[in-house]
């Protein structure tokens, strides 16, 4: 494979999964049609922003990883414990892309449903427990850092540049729910 296609290495992408628990919330909370529609919709689209804004910044801005700095200057052998991803740092497509997702749900189902997320039960891993739709954005988002591939700033200045987006989403595009 060449080009943008070596960055698809994961069985479920972070919009796929943004969309997975969209399904979640509308099972769950036993809305219309409509209701699941919009939900569906305004994330999808809010998703898809989310992706643009992301991938055009991270070929606009040079911040080094985490794991070539410590290499070249402190660790040779020093590994992240994610594996780095083949891509510049700043951005964080899990962040900003989470976060306007996480906004997003908010507005359509509230700031206090909890659910479980099963959406990678199927590939081996054990659902999570979250009190709300914040509260897995944030699990997303902090675990770039914890794993080593993304700075603080990075993920900070994402969760912003979401929330504004997914804000942007909900005021362009006015659904009845």
């Amino acid at each position: 494979m060449e080009g943008h296609l070596n960055f698809a290495t994961k069985k479920i992408s972070p919009g796929g999964h943004g969309i997975s628990i969209t399904g979640i919330a509308c099972h769950n909370t036993h809305g219309t049609m409509m209701k699941a529609a919009a939900a569906y919709s305004l994330n999808a689209i809010a998703l898809f922003n989310a992706f643009i804004i992301c991938w055009d910044e991270k070929y606009r801005s040079n911040v080094i990883r985490h794991e070539t700095y410590i290499n070249k200057y402190m660790d040779e052998s020093w590994r992240p414990l994610l594996q780095t991803p083949a891509f510049p740092e700043y951005t964080s497509g899990h962040s900003v892309i989470s976060t306007a997702a996480a906004t997003v749900l908010n507005n359509i189902f509230g700031k206090e449903i909890s659910f479980d997320d099963d959406t990678e039960v199927e590939i081996g891993l054990p659902p999570g427990h979250f009190n709300s739709f914040t509260d897995a954005c944030n699990e997303a988002t902090i675990s770039r850092l914890y794993g080593g591939i993304h700075y603080r700033q990075a993920i900070e200045n994402e969760q912003k540049q979401g929330h504004n987006l997914g804000n942007w989403v909900l005021q362009k595009i006015n659904v009845a729910l």
